[in-house]
C-alpha cells in the first residue's frame, strides 16, 4: 500500500535537500547577535572591511557612494568620511542592486595607499566600473577622489544581479564577483557563456599592465588562450554572488550565491569551476533546459529553500576570541528572513558537518558581513545598524 501524497507532502518533498541526508549538526549555537557601535548608523552599508595596515581602522561603504571610518570607541557617535564619490555613483531605492558595492584595499596599502572600488557609474545606464583610488598624501584618513583610475568597465543589461564584491586573494590578485546581468532565468545565457564576464568570478593583476588594458591577466588563469573565452575568468556559472571571501587562515574561497525560484546556496570556489547556473539551482535541475548532476558542474556545499530564507548574504570565517565556539565556522545570513547561521565545512571530506543557528534580537535585513583585524565578524543591516557576536 502506497502512502497518499497530499499537497503538503509533495511540497515538503520538493523542498527537501539531499544535504539533509548527511549528518549535519543543526543545533542552536550558544551565540547571539548583538549591537555593535550602538550610537552609530550608516546609510545602507554594503561593505564592512579593514585595510590590514596595522592601524585597526574599520571602513564601511554606503551604497550611495561614500566610505566612512568607524570610531575606534564603539560608543562613538560619528564616523569619519574617507571618500565621497556620490557624484559618480548611481543608486535608486527601486533598483537597489546598483550603487557602491565593493571595496578592497591593496595588500600593500600601507606602502602604496591604493584601494579598489566597484560601483554603478553615472557615465552610462547600468554600467559597472572597477577603479583604483589612492589615499591623500597629507591625511591617512582621507582618500583623494581625483586619483581615480578606471581598470574595467562592465556594461550590464539590467539593474539587478550586479554581484559587486571584490577581494584580494592570498596570491595578491584581485577577485571580482559578477552576477549574470539580471532579469530572471538568465535570459542571455551569460552564466554558461565564457565569452562574457557576466555570471563569473574574475581574477586580475592590478600591479601590472597588459597591452590595451589597465591591468594584467595572470598567466595561470584557467581560460587564458582558450578560444573566445575571456581570460579574466576564474570561475563561472553564477547567478548573483553576494558576497565572496577568503578564509584568512587556510585560504578557502567562499561564495554565497543568491537563488531564484527555490534555493539559496553556498559554494567553495576553485580554479576553472562551473557552478551550474542556469542549468542548476543549488543541487537541483533548473528550468526546462536544466541539467541533472554532471561531473563538470560543481555542486554547493550547502543550500536552503525559500521556506527558510529568500536571499543569502555571504559572510566570513570566524577567527575571533569573543565566541571561540565558532572558530573556523562560516558566518552568514539571509536578507529576507533575518536568520543568521554558522556553518562548519570539513575540507578533507568535502562535507558540511554543522549549520548552527545563532540567536538574533529581532529580524533584520542583514546586507553585508565583514571582519576586523582580530577575526571578529560583524553584520550590517539595511537600516544602517552594525552587529557582532557574543556568547549567550
Amino acid at each position: 500500500m502506497f502512502a497518499r501524497l497530499t499537497p503538503l507532502t509533495i511540497v515538503l518533498a520538493f523542498l527537501a535537500s539531499p544535504l539533509l541526508a548527511q549528518k549535519v549538526d543543526e543545533s542552536a549555537a550558544p551565540v547571539k547577535v548583538v549591537r555593535a557601535f550602538p550610537n552609530l548608523k550608516i546609510t545602507r552599508p554594503t561593505v564592512f572591511t579593514t585595510a590590514r595596515d596595522g592601524t585597526g581602522r574599520i571602513f564601511v561603504v554606503t551604497q550611495q557612494g561614500k566610505i566612512s571610518i568607524l570610531p575606534k570607541d564603539q560608543s562613538g557617535t560619528d564616523a569619519k568620511e574617507f571618500l565621497d564619490i556620490t557624484d559618480r555613483v548611481v543608486y535608486k531605492d527601486k533598483e537597489n542592486e546598483e550603487g557602491f558595492l565593493g571595496l578592497a584595499f591593496h595588500p600593500k596599502f600601507k606602502e602604496n595607499g591604493q584601494f579598489f572600488c566597484y560601483y554603478t557609474s553615472t557615465a552610462a545606464p547600468h554600467l559597472s566600473v572597477i577603479s583604483r583610488f589612492r589615499v591623500s598624501k597629507n591625511d591617512p584618513d582621507k582618500a583623494d577622489p581625483a586619483t581615480e583610475e578606471e581598470l574595467l568597465r562592465i556594461p550590464q543589461p539590467y539593474w539587478n544581479h550586479n554581484g559587486g564584491a571584490i577581494v584580494f586573494g592570498p596570491d595578491g590578485y584581485l577577485y571580482i564577483a559578477l552576477g549574470d546581468g539580471g532579469a530572471g532565468n538568465d535570459p542571455h545565457g551569460n552564466g554558461q557563456n565564457l565569452g562574457t564576464l557576466l555570471g563569473k568570478i574574475l581574477r586580475i593583476d592590478v600591479d601590472h599592465h597588459d597591452q590595451g588594458k589597465a591591468y594584467a591577466i595572470p598567466k595561470d588563469n584557467p581560460f587564458v588562450g582558450k578560444g573566445d573565452a575571456k581570460p579574466e575568468i576564474w570561475a563561472y556559472g553564477l547567478r548573483n554572488p553576494w558576497c565572496i571571501s577568503f578564509d584568512k587562515k587556510d585560504g578557502t574561497f567562499w561564495c554565497a550565491e543568491v537563488g531564484q525560484d527555490i534555493w539559496e546556496e553556498i559554494d567553495i570556489i576553485v580554479k576553472g569551476g562551473n557552478y551550474g547556473w542556469n542549468l542548476r539551482e543549488g543541487l537541483h535541475k533548473f528550468g526546462a533546459k536544466g541539467s541533472e548532476p554532471r561531473k563538470d558542474l560543481i555542486e554547493p556545499i550547502w543550500e536552503y529553500n525559500h521556506s527558510v530564507g529568500k536571499s543569502i548574504t555571504g559572510g566570513e570565517v570566524y577567527h575571533g576570541k569573543r565566541v571561540p565556539e565558532l572558530e573556523g565556522h562560516y558566518v552568514y545570513s539571509d536578507y529576507v528572513s533575518g536568520k543568521v547561521w554558522a556553518l562548519k565545512y570539513d575540507a578533507k571530506t568535502g562535507k558540511t558537518v554543522a549549520n548552527r543557528s545563532l540567536q538574533t534580537e529581532s529580524t533584520m535585513p542583514y546586507i553585508a558581513i565583514g571582519q576586523d583585524d582580530s577575526g571578529e565578524v560583524y553584520l550590517t543591516d539595511a537600516f544602517g545598524q552594525i552587529w557582532w557576536l557574543e556568547k549567550k
